[in-house]
Formats: structure tokens, sequence, C-alpha cells
């Protein structure tokens, strides 16, 4: 049962392929803002995940956060997302990023369940005309 409180965290080592580079040459490259709500929404999608339907997952429609500090690659970056509320089938998260050193990012994320055979079917009916 999805209730208020359920949380996640999950910890990566920031990587060439998930950093910035159009900086220019010396410039150390870090954790780039897609790569980091990329990473905010999935521990959100991992934190309720288990507590779902068969059949069921849950889609991003809504990131509201700010992207604080930059992370050098290397470093260790933490992800953790707190579910905050339940409406029906929007779940609201808390969601925050640290590196080693400080906090990295802050806010909000929102996510609807799904039925993924449904949702499949009216991908493949839009791709199709």
């Amino acid at each position: 049962m999805l209730e208020p409180g359920i949380s996640h965290e999950t910890t990566i080592v920031v990587t060439d392929e998930v950093s910035i580079h159009f900086l220019g040459a010396g410039v150390t490259p870090g954790l780039s803002t897609p790569a980091m709500i990329m990473r905010l929404e999935m521990t959100a999608r991992d934190a309720v995940l288990p507590h779902l339907g068969a059949g069921q997952d849950t889609v991003g429609v809504l990131v509201n956060v700010s992207h604080l500090a930059a992370t050098p690659v290397g470093m260790k970056a933490t992800f953790r997302a707190r579910l905050t509320a339940v409406e029906g089938r929007r779940l609201t998260f808390a969601v925050e990023a640290h590196d080693e050193k400080e906090k990295i990012s802050e806010g909000a994320h929102q996510r609807f369940i799904i039925d993924v055979a449904r949702f499949a079917a009216r991908l493949k009916a839009k791709a199709a005309g």
C-alpha cells in the first residue's frame, strides 16, 4: 500500500558518460543536470515500485528541482526520494541529492501510476498514426 513516508536512496560514482563536456578543455567534467534529474526520477520510481500491483509502474510527469552544486567525475553522488503525498494515481515526492562534500540538488517530483499494457497500447496506436 502506498503511503507517505516511503523512501529510497541510490548512490552512483559520477562517470564521464553522465557529465557535461561543453565548457572546454581544462574544465573538469561534472554531473550534468539531465543525468541528475534522471537519477532523481529513477530513485522515486524505485521507492514505490515494490508497492505497486502486477502490471503497474510509474511515469514522471513533473520535475521541479534545483541543481545547487557541481559534482566532478569520480565523486560519489547519493540521491534520495521520499513519498510525500498520494492523490489517486498521482504521487508526489521530495527529492534531494548530495555528493561527498555538499547538497547538490533539492526539489519536488511527481509521478503517475500507470497500467503498463494500456500505456504501451496507447503509445503504439499513437506511433501508428
